[in-house]
């Protein structure tokens, strides 16, 4: 008589097992950039950048269903959750298999949109000029004959379009509005703020958009015992902000910076340095630049706070 088979596993794990939760692949978002040459494909594929897209450009059609396998069979939580493929008639005859492409990864449940960019003919005869290249589709004729071509081309892709922008009217900034206005998520549209401090005497930076100059606050390193301490150091950071007038500077300059960054945000500038320099960029500085980096988040910007010269004394 056989014996049975020993127990390897621990009771209840078959339990466990069945009532966990598997983990839920998050479906990639493809979009799927075209339209015709001229009409701001680029300028479209550096935004979608900036908001942190996966972009590729010049890609052709059939590669697109390969790309996006690579995104969905990856670990969750890791790699590009948001692709943008920029595909157009520069890719010849791949693009020809654009169609079929879009059909087949619709059919898999795909997150799949497509943009299509457009404008007038004489703006697009004009942008060619300016930039004194050929229509991709001229060969030996005229501009407006590449178009023409194009046109007849896309003329399908346009109609099953989930977005068509007609660029016509629009300058960079424009353009860019208008797409992050048509494929932006709300944390999207943060502002990225550096707040660096930094000494007078070892220069201004270079990429400061604001320069705030705390000198006239009492310098901590007359006092031998804060002398050897930096403004990220508590009894430092305690007695600058305890000055006079050092709490107020920072609300009031904070209060001063809203408005210009609510015009960075509507001019499409995502990114600025704000400088706070006092003389040797290790004590008063350091502690305000802290300050005013924990205004501005509570106030719902992304900032990062760096000491460029702390150590060089």
């Amino acid at each position: 008589m056989s014996e049975p088979s020993p127990i390897t596993v621990p009771a209840g794990i078959p339990a466990l097992e069945a009532a966990a939760e598997a983990p839920v692949l998050e479906q990639p978002q493809v979009l799927v950039i075209t339209g015709m040459s001229g009409a701001g494909r680029t300028r479209t594929a550096a935004v979608l950048e900036d908001l942190g897209w996966y972009v590729v450009d010049n890609l052709p059609a059939q590669m697109l269903t390969h790309l996006v396998g690579m995104l969905t069979s990856g670990p969750v939580g890791t790699g590009a959750r948001r692709l943008a493929a920029v595909i157009d008639v520069r890719g010849r005859e791949y693009f020809a298999a654009l169609t079929g492409v879009l059909d087949h990864l619709q059919g898999s449940g795909i997150e799949l949109r497509v943009l299509f960019l457009d404008a007038s003919d004489e703006v697009l005869v004009r942008r060619f000029e300016q930039v004194r290249r050929p229509h991709p589709l001229q060969g030996d004729g005229r501009i407006l004959d590449g178009i023409g071509h194009e046109r007849s081309l896309l003329s399908d892709l346009r109609e099953r379009a989930d977005m068509v922008i007609d660029t016509s009217e629009l300058n960079v900034h424009d353009l860019a509005r208008v797409v992050r206005a048509g494929v932006a998520e709300p944390h999207d549209d943060v502002l990225h703020l550096s707040v660096v401090s930094f000494g007078f005497k070892y220069g201004i930076p270079l990429d400061a958009d604001h320069v705030a100059d705390v000198r006239f606050l009492s310098n901590p390193y007359w006092i031998t015992e804060l002398r050897h301490l930096s403004g990220r150091d508590a009894p430092v950071r305690d007695y600058v902000l305890g000055l006079p007038g050092a709490r107020t500077f920072v609300d009031r300059y904070v209060d001063a910076l809203e408005p210009v960054l609510d015009g960075y945000l509507h001019e499409e500038k995502r990114y600025a340095t704000i400088a706070v320099g006092c003389t040797g960029g290790k004590h008063r500085s350091v502690a305000i630049s802290e300050a005013v980096g924990a205004r501005l988040r509570e106030r719902g910007h992304r900032v990062q706070v760096t000491a460029r010269d702390l150590g060089k004394e």
